[in-house]
């Protein structure tokens, strides 16, 4: 995790969901929807505390699934998670709760951590959150007294301007537990895509190779250089490359001439909906990979039809980095293809056109003849999958990364003993307010999120008859008190309005959000809440701070 500066990126879980499922005493569970969102994950946790008496903390602006089985909902404000975290770590340390031989032995950077977690007092954490006291010293004790504990998060804690460091807040508070490395613990981000962690793990990053290979370190350039046969002199690039996030500003500016876009739709999925069309409008060469047509097609110079998963060969890496096969299941309709030849036909073209010049004497080039070849090329550079191949899966074999060899088991649980860098680094993180807060002329808050339902921009479940009969249009989270304020009548529409858009779409009352805040999805193009979402960044991670923004709410 990005606080113990391990090597394996922002974003893995170092335990198993069996392991945690099975064996903690304790969860706590923040800025994850489970039941909605990770359906299975969230069976196994509502199991442990119905079954064997696990005990459950969920902390969520939202009235959640979920709360119906905690011990403790703790309804903080919207991006207030690091003054949450803090508070709850500074009554740990008050009454000498801290795992003392853990942080002794196996952790540096404890001082500087601990004079500002002494700054977090009960009241100013309560304060700053809106959690009463009383809540805050109770979830303090569950989890000093109930270990092992699993922390578990997702996209709600990440969607923000400070998403990197509110997940480094967590690492320290399992670090201050002893909760690392031991069965039913850890960090444990539940990942917001089909195959988003295998997509990390294997350079879907702008600043690392295969397996979180920093491209600023000469010895890793010159490692896929030679296994690359890049040609003596032309080297390899040792600068971070642009985030989908910093990609459409760089195309609306003019510094980035061209998108390759493979299976995602920014017009649904990027904040700030009317930017993103004028970025994609600006552009002068859109390719766009795709098994249905999307609200982005009609910016595209140029559509490739990709095979669906069920159309291809090829392995997913889950959410507890677990490695698994998928098989070709029907034959792909029409000229679609899967995306590993069409991606190697256009290396392929752009080699023959003039572009990088390679040494053909040692290196193939681009003519896979199955993924399996892939795989292999994948395992000889990548350390953390270095024993995977397309026949130990085929055999029946289950591993999670790091696979050190062909014989290695894999690892269930990461950190056991020793953190990959050595000590674990405690960070002293401060509270930082979001970008957009309320105000006179926008005086309430949005959150957003997915429905169980739905996926992300709806291409596919928005073509799904019988999810389209449970859940046809965009609904809009209303408190019942605000609702009543707003009068809105019969129709119950209401209109949603921030610095950026506007959406009008039908009001679900509910208790589910507190006072001044109303939840909405991006499911649907007619009224999807990115039209309102901001752009601002993480500074580190470059995520768009989706989970809050400043809105005015009217009846329609």
């Amino acid at each position: 995790m990005a606080g113990l500066a391990t090597s394996f990126g922002s974003g893995a879980m170092t335990n198993s969901i069996d392991d945690i499922a099975d064996q903690a005493e304790a969860f706590f569970v923040i800025g994850t929807n489970t039941t909605q969102q990770h359906p299975v994950i969230g069976m196994r946790i509502r199991q442990a505390v119905r079954q064997r008496g696990a005990v459950l903390i969920v902390a969520d602006p939202r009235r959640i699934d979920l709360t119906d089985f905690a011990t403790l909902h703790l309804r903080h404000k919207s991006g207030t998670d690091i003054a949450l975290v803090n508070g709850l770590m500074h009554i740990i340390l008050a009454n000498g709760w801290e795992d003392k031989e853990f942080i002794a032995a196996r952790t540096e950077g404890f001082e500087d951590f601990k004079a500002l977690i002494e700054t977090y007092t009960p009241e100013r954490a309560a304060e700053i959150t809106g959690v009463p006291v009383e809540q805050l010293q109770q979830a303090a004790e569950i989890l000093a007294v109930n270990k092992p504990a699993a922390v578990l998060w997702a996209m709600g804690i990440t969607q923000h301007t400070t998403g990197t460091h509110n997940v480094m807040s967590l690492a320290n508070l399992q670090m201050l537990l002893g909760n690392m490395g031991v069965p039913g613990g850890g960090t444990n981000p539940l990942r917001g895509q089909n195959n988003v962690q295998g997509a990390c793990d294997l350079g879907g990053l702008p600043n690392v190779y295969p397996g979180y290979q920093k491209v600023t370190l000469p010895e890793n350039r010159e490692k896929f250089a030679k296994a690359w046969g890049v040609a003596t002199g032309d080297g390899l690039s040792d600068q971070v490359g642009l985030t989908a996030t910093e990609m459409m500003p760089a195309a609306a500016d003019g510094e980035l001439k061209v998108l390759y876009i493979l299976g995602e739709n920014p017009i649904m999925s990027e904040p700030d909906t009317n930017h993103i069309r004028h970025c994609l409008e600006t552009c002068d060469f859109i390719l766009l990979q795709e098994i249905f047509p999307s609200e982005t097609s009609p910016y595209a110079d140029i559509l490739l039809p990709g095979a669906s998963f069920a159309e291809k060969d090829g392995t997913f890496t889950n959410t507890e980095r677990r490695i698994q096969m998928g098989r070709k299941a029907i034959k792909s309709p029409g000229e679609a293809k899967p995306d590993w030849w069409i991606t190697a036909e256009l290396a392929k073209h752009v080699l023959a056109g003039g572009g990088r010049q390679i040494a053909e004497a040692t290196y193939s080039g681009w003519d896979y003849e199955n993924p399996a070849q892939v795989m292999d090329e994948i395992a000889a550079l990548t350390p953390i999958y270095a024993g995977v191949s397309h026949k130990r899966l085929e055999n029946g074999e289950t591993f999670q990364w790091p696979v050190k060899d062909k014989n290695h088991p894999g690892t269930p649980i990461l950190h056991v003993g020793q953190f990959s860098r050595g000590l674990g680094k405690f960070h002293a993180i401060d509270h930082v307010p979001p970008a957009e807060l309320p105000d006179d002329e926008y005086p309430m808050l949005l959150g957003t999120g997915r429905v169980l339902f739905h996926w992300h921009g709806g291409e596919m479940t928005r073509r799904s008859k019988g999810l389209l009969e449970i859940y046809p249009h965009a609904l809009i989270e209303v408190n019942e008190d605000d609702a009543a304020k707003l009068d809105l009548g019969e129709n119950k529409r209401v209109r949603v309005s921030s610095r950026r858009g506007s959406i009008e779409a039908e009001a679900l009352v509910t208790d589910r959000v507190p006072p001044g805040m109303v939840y909405a999805n991006f499911h649907f193009p007619e009224a999807s809440a990115n039209e309102l979402t901001i752009a601002a960044l993480d500074p580190i991670a470059k995520i768009p701070e989706y989970k809050v923004c400043a809105v005015k709410v009217e009846a329609a």
